[in-house]
């Protein structure tokens, strides 16, 4: 083979070589944007309308979810409250934002539900504006099956978080009892407290007395401090909210 034809092949090898890498190149470079360019960063969504929130996370190609809706003193209803992920999460297109929705301040009343049939009960709180939450069964032989025994919020609460109410109803008396969800005691009479649990046959402990002292007037621009009323409860043990059944006592702390 002589120079020339040498030559020829090197120049002819070295073009392959450089369109290989050039191709090799191109192909790392697509894949990068590919990768990249699928990627987004999840905006600031708190205090945005849910319309608008819709429409910023559908332009960036994410999808928004709307999983739960609480009660705000602090933001209008129909704005977003909290979001996950935050803002600033690099995140794939396609990703779920899930948000939850100011419903403003509390404007129900919660109906009062005790007595009532299940099927009543859930009617009423739907009229009201409510939801339905947890339905647990407790046994109890001295009303008809499916009364309703007690709710969680009661009756009349206000500065409730969810628009939701739970409900105890009255299962046969040889039905294995599921529990209920502790209600919030605090502040009642602890003697209705008590009758309210035995009534679902939740037993209580010997209350514990404790001596509160009196807050002072309120001075300036501060406004007075109620006092807090003898023989009300001033603390509970499970906490509400908790899972409770016939197994569980339930321990008052009262102010003497």
């Amino acid at each position: 083979m002589n120079t020339r034809a040498i030559t020829g092949f090197f120049r002819v090898a070295s073009l392959l070589m450089l369109l290989v890498a050039v191709a090799l190149m191109a192909a790392i470079i697509t894949m990068h944007f590919a990768i990249h360019g699928a990627e987004v960063k999840v905006p600031a969504l708190k205090g945005m309308t849910v319309a608008d929130a819709r429409s910023e996370t559908a332009g960036l190609g994410l999808n928004l979810d709307v999983d739960n809706r609480y009660y705000s003193g602090d933001v209008a209803a129909g704005h977003i409250l909290t979001q996950s992920p935050p803002a600033d999460t690099v995140v794939r297109r396609e990703w779920r934002v899930r948000v939850a929705e100011s419903l403003g301040p509390q404007s129900v009343d919660v109906p009062d539900t005790v007595g009532a049939s299940e099927r009543a009960a859930s009617l009423e709180l739907r009229r009201a504006g409510l939801e339905v939450g947890e339905i647990a069964q407790l046994p109890y032989s001295a009303a008809p099956e499916g009364t309703v025994l007690a709710q969680d919020p009661p009756a009349h609460a206000q500065g409730i978080e969810e628009p939701s109410v739970n409900l105890l109803v009255a299962a046969p008396g040889d039905d294995t009892p599921d529990g209920y969800a502790m209600p919030d005691l605090i502040g009642l009479p602890v003697v209705s407290a008590q009758v309210a649990l035995a009534r679902v046959g939740i037993k209580t402990a010997t209350p514990v007395y404790v001596d509160v002292p009196v807050p002072p007037v309120g001075s300036g621009s501060a406004p007075p401090q109620l006092p807090a009323r003898p023989g009300s409860v001033l603390a509970q043990s499970p906490l509400p909210g908790a899972r409770v059944d016939q197994d569980t006592t339930v321990h008052l702390t009262v102010i003497k």
